[in-house]
């Protein structure tokens, strides 16, 4: 598990493998994690958005940004958590994720980014 608390946000990340896959471009190695985000402020706070970079040593980098996580913008009170699981293929057995959060404080109406810690992807080694 990796974590990091920005602004008095906590963003916990836990990650897992899920198999080797074959596509007509070759092997995709498929990951998922699972993030809890909780609020540690005094205030009420409300994910609007996120910011995403992979890094794929098969492929290379990409980025994947949106609003909300898995369709939904939640909004937490004082000592609330979210949690929901996503996940991502890559080319290669290793890879990373790491980025950012859009959160807004109701209270004041102001935005202000929560780090993401980063992410690490590692096939177990196949045997022969």
């Amino acid at each position: 598990m990796v974590t990091a608390i920005t602004n008095g946000i906590k963003v916990s990340v836990v990650t897992g493998y899920e198999g080797r896959f074959f596509s007509k471009k070759g092997p995709l190695y498929v990951f998922n994690y699972k993030v809890t985000i909780t609020n540690c402020s005094p205030d009420t706070v409300q994910l609007l958005g996120r910011h995403w970079f992979i890094y794929d040593t098969g492929e290379g980098p990409s980025e994947v940004a949106g609003a909300g996580v898995v369709g939904q913008q939640p909004i937490l009170g004082p000592d609330e958590s979210h949690t929901y699981k996503s996940g991502c293929h890559l080319r290669a057995s290793i890879g990373a994720m790491r980025g950012h959060y859009e959160m807004l404080q109701l209270s004041s109406g102001t935005t202000f980014n929560v780090l993401i810690p980063a992410l690490q992807f590692f096939a177990p080694p196949r045997l022969n």
